[in-house]
């Protein structure tokens, strides 16, 4: 909704992932360079761990995304609440195969197709999200995957992506004969101040922006106050804040809109382990909370948003010929904008009539 507003050529701060966005701060490629590494051996697993929201499946994309894929075979798996033998089977659906025996037929499958790619100097990758949710059982399941050989060389190699407490499964008893064959492993964190604002500027400009609208020093500095430079909170925040400078027709972010944007989301988008910063002007008393709450409804995700992100869609859809029905669109977008102003003077007038008593 914001793009044409700003002339920008895409969405710069979406939330699903996509190698086309990848930032190579210090912490990623590092972390590429390891998977690179464990790649270019072509046996055993490969972890990656970070906390939610640093990047780990764009690094992985990205890492993908160099590779011939008429040379490779790539299975990815999202789904890992899951016992051994569903896990197995999913393992079998992804790659193309339908089993209908039992286990030992499952993995009978598995290795003649495994065996059959090997024999077609096919490389074949399976990549497992979520690892730290595996049962126990589910994660050895894997690790015997990796018995499967052909000329002394695995026929399978394993990317486990996994939050922090990923590692801790891995290092417990029991899990020693998979930590051996782990050839590369790297622990993402997340941006630190300055590459929080080059991250924001590298997305920024991979989009045709031109400085509209322009983010000052203050704006950058609550940014990674609030966001503690994990990508995906940043990327909800500077959404969030593009779609606020757009409603209110601001060509320039500073610190105090970032506050108030960040304000307005509340714990909605940014977890509710993150600790805000708190000044005393932020902390209301108990009277006002019901202010806070009427502020942090005019923004509601099922409210707002969701109205913006389906005209966005109808107008990407939307053929040249169509002048009259984006005309219609744009009628619709002024009248919720005139709504969201009218409520915003509401909350303001009630504010100040508060204050007044």
């Amino acid at each position: 909704m914001y793009r044409e507003f700003f002339g920008l050529s895409g969405k710069p701060f979406q939330l699903s992932p996509d190698a086309r966005f990848f930032y190579p701060s210090k912490e990623h490629k590092r972390a590429l360079s390891f998977l690179q590494y464990g790649l270019g051996q072509g046996d055993g697993f490969i972890v990656i761990t970070g906390d939610v929201g640093t990047g780990k499946t764009t690094l992985v994309q990205t890492l993908l995304a160099d590779l011939d894929a008429k040379d490779t075979v790539v299975a990815n798996i999202v789904t890992t609440q899951l016992k051994e033998d569903d896990l197995l089977t999913l393992v079998a659906f992804q790659f193309g195969l339908r089993p209908t025996g039992g286990k030992a037929m499952l993995l009978r499958d598995l290795e003649q197709y495994f065996l059959h790619r090997a024999r077609e100097n096919k490389r074949v990758l399976l990549i497992v999200d979520e690892a730290q949710n595996l049962p126990p059982q589910s994660v050895e399941e894997l690790r015997m995957l990796s018995n499967f050989q052909h000329q002394g060389r695995p026929l399978v190699q394993v990317f486990l992506l996994g939050q922090e407490e990923f590692r801790a499964t891995l290092l417990s008893e029991g899990f020693e004969q998979l930590r051996q064959r782990i050839i590369a492993t790297y622990h993402l964190n997340p941006l630190d101040a300055a590459e929080t604002r080059t991250y924001i500027e590298h997305r920024l400009n991979l989009v045709g922006w031109h400085s509209d609208p322009a983010f000052t020093e203050q704006a950058f500095e609550q940014i990674f106050s609030f966001t503690q430079g994990v990508p995906r909170r940043i990327n909800n925040l500077c959404d969030r804040t593009m779609l606020y400078a757009f409603l209110e027709e601001l060509h320039e972010v500073d610190g105090e809109v970032v506050r108030l944007v960040a304000d307005e989301i509340g714990n909605e988008f940014m977890g509710a382990d993150l600790d805000k910063p708190k000044t005393p002007a932020q902390v209301p008393d108990a009277p006002v909370q019901p202010l806070e709450s009427m502020a942090r409804m005019m923004f509601d995700k099922a409210n707002v948003q969701q109205r913006l992100a389906s005209l966005e869609r109808a107008v990407d859809t939307l053929g040249h010929g169509l002048k009259d029905e984006l005309g219609d669109i744009r009628t619709l977008l002024m009248e919720l904008v005139r709504e969201v102003k009218e409520q915003r003077a509401k909350v303001s007038e009630l504010s100040r009539r508060k204050r007044a008593s």
